[in-house]
């Protein structure tokens, strides 16, 4: 399958639609391996958590709440803020990571991971934490919700952009292809969708659980504009964001070919990590590799 080229830096794209935060490129490196350092620790400490595809996911939040979207950590609720809705909300940790970084909440919190009277629970809950914008639990609810939102969007003449982060696995859900049915038919342009194609769900690869190839032929029948990329690389998340954002009367959907447990060699490609804590051992030596 081929893969889109990033010939330029980091910085390709979106720049002109940046928000309270714009990193630099090395930065933007910082701050990915601060994130999945922090997705190790809660998911170890809690005992219990997802961490292969939180890690999987990084490059693609990190792009996001660091350089692409407007947001506002001290107005969460802004009304022209872009929303991020994490469909896939068993990945939890890597969003509350990413909030944390930006102050919505304490770092100090993220070690509360799954207890008792946290806020932090293994699926995210909008009445909770500030940032979140949408309580996920049930797999495939996501695309219709961010449907939704970007439909009153258009009703109250906001120009704010709706970004979807759903897992491959989660493809599966039959909701999803009514969703994305439903977003074609209102021409809903200021959607822009990322599948997490890392291969794995968590009874095995998805071409032995449910193959959903051929994947970008099937988005592009459903009537969307549709960019490949590997989504472990910021230069080409970026460039398929700024891409995105010129096609209009299309929602995008940006497939974003990745690596289940990215950055810790022991959890890569290992279906073991899609939904199983480090032990003691395995956090030092994942902390060691992300130095």
């Amino acid at each position: 399958m081929q893969l889109s080229k990033n010939n330029g830096s980091l910085s390709n794209g979106a720049s002109d639609n940046a928000g309270a935060f714009s990193l630099s490129d090395a930065e933007l490196l910082d701050k990915a391996k601060t994130i999945r350092r922090h997705i190790v620790e809660m998911v170890g400490k809690a005992g219990s958590g997802h961490p292969g595809g939180s890690l999987s996911a990084v490059e693609i939040v990190t792009a996001l709440y660091f350089r692409a979207l407007r947001h506002n950590p001290k107005n969460p609720q802004w009304a022209d803020r872009d929303r991020f809705i994490l469909s896939k909300g068993h990945a939890a940790p890597v969003l509350y990571a990413a909030l944390a970084e930006c102050d919505y909440m304490p770092v100090e919190e993220l070690s509360t991971l799954r207890q008792l009277d946290s806020r932090l629970q293994g699926h995210t809950d909008m009445t909770t934490v500030p940032g979140v914008e949408m309580s996920a639990g049930s797999l495939g609810q996501g695309l219709s919700f961010s449907v939704g939102v970007a439909l009153a969007g258009r009703l109250d003449k906001r120009n704010y952009w709706v970004y979807t982060l759903l897992g491959d696995g989660e493809c599966d859900e039959g909701q999803v292809w009514e969703a994305a049915m439903a977003a074609a038919h209102y021409k809903l342009d200021r959607m822009i969708a990322f599948v997490d194609y890392n291969k794995l769900q968590i009874d095995g690869w998805n071409k032995d659980v449910m193959n959903l190839e051929p994947f970008t032929d099937k988005w592009r029948a459903f009537g969307w504009y549709v960019i490949e990329i590997d989504g472990n690389d910021f230069g080409q998340v970026f460039s398929a964001i700024d891409s995105a954002k010129k096609v209009s009367n299309q929602p995008k959907m940006i497939i974003a070919h990745t690596v289940k447990g990215k950055g810790v060699s022991y959890m890569e490609n290992n279906v073991d990590f899609h939904g199983k804590a480090p032990n003691e051992e395995e956090i030092k030596k994942a902390l060691k590799e992300l130095k």
